[in-house]
């Protein structure tokens, strides 16, 4: 996949950027070498490789990510963080409909 000019044009509209000429014939030659890794990543054969919790236990497993226990450390305060809000029913937030 590669972007031309006007997919740039069109993307700095949507981000609300005023790019220049320049501005975006660089963020073309950076998204696009982005898409080429990616290609390039893509085409490496992956078949039995075991996925990693994280990338430094394919070199020392004993530095593996620590994970804490799973479990509930504080009480369920939903009616005190409501309460000031302006309206609120079963527990939801409710807010005025913005599109038609």
């Amino acid at each position: 996949m590669s972007l031309n000019l006007s997919d740039i044009a069109r993307l700095s509209k949507l981000a609300q950027l005023d790019l220049t000429g320049q501005q975006s014939a660089d963020a073309l030659d950076k998204l696009n070498s982005i898409f080429a890794l990616v290609e390039q990543m893509k085409a490496v054969d992956t078949t039995g490789v075991a996925p990693l919790s994280h990338p430094i236990a394919a070199w020392h497993g004993e530095l593996a990510l620590r994970l804490r226990d799973d479990r509930v450390t504080e009480s369920n305060r939903r009616e005190d963080y409501q309460q000031p809000a302006p309206s609120v029913q079963d527990g939801l937030y409710l807010v005025p409909k913005v599109i038609e």
